[in-house]
């Protein structure tokens, strides 16, 4: 942290001094047992069940991005001693015999587009082969039963697309930004998805 052992120690000491309650010893390494600042997560059984079964489907994904076995850990120092015994021997899990999705490339671009509201250029195979170079406007990563879709308003058709994830060859941020317009695009979209006037996925429709 570019502070001196010196300096560490004494800021432990006056955390301690704060009530902060820190196990250990100069030499040997500090754990903080609470924070009286921020109280434990009270999460009661059932809740800790469904978090369990959540981040147990997400790690099932296959999209290490996603880092489920962290956010796990992350979850697990949160809790009381009682609540982290029941994560970790949860009732409730998720068995899958089969791959659920086919291997997909890094959706880390289109999902740093989505975060940043940011036009991305990708390599598009349709579902006979034929690749094409798009512009995409991405607005949402859909999980579907099978299938991993990039929801996007495509600028060369003009109309909203689903993409599917594991036919985008690269993808590359443009520095384009969509910032203004996203929300509107987003809930434009869904509205059609929910109301069945949704374009099937772009590799199935004539180019």
């Amino acid at each position: 942290m570019g502070v001196s052992l010196r300096s560490l120690y004494r800021d432990i000491d006056s955390l301690r001094a704060a009530g902060a309650l820190i196990e250990g010893e100069r030499g040997y390494g500090y754990r903080l047992v609470e924070d009286c600042s921020l109280p434990p997560q009270t999460f009661d059984r059932i809740e800790i069940e469904a978090l369990a079964l959540g981040l147990a489907e997400v790690l099932h994904m296959g999209d290490s991005a996603l880092a489920a076995t962290f956010v796990l850990a992350k979850l697990s120092a949160t809790l009381p001693d009682q609540g982290e015994h029941r994560l970790f021997h949860a009732v409730s899990h998720v068995l899958r015999l089969e791959r659920r999705y086919p291997p997909t490339p890094d959706l880390n671009t289109i999902r740093q587009g989505c975060w940043r509201k940011e036009a991305v250029t990708i390599r598009y195979a349709d579902k006979a082969g034929a690749v094409t170079q798009r512009t995409i406007l991405p607005l949402a990563i859909a999980y579907l039963d099978r299938k991993l879709m990039v929801l996007a308003w495509c600028c060369l058709r003009e109309a909203f697309r689903m993409f599917q994830a594991d036919r985008i060859a690269a993808a590359h941020l443009t520095g384009t930004s969509f910032r203004p317009r996203r929300v509107t695009l987003l809930r434009t979209h869904l509205a059609e998805l929910r109301g069945g006037s949704a374009s099937r996925p772009d590799a199935e429709r004539a180019s």
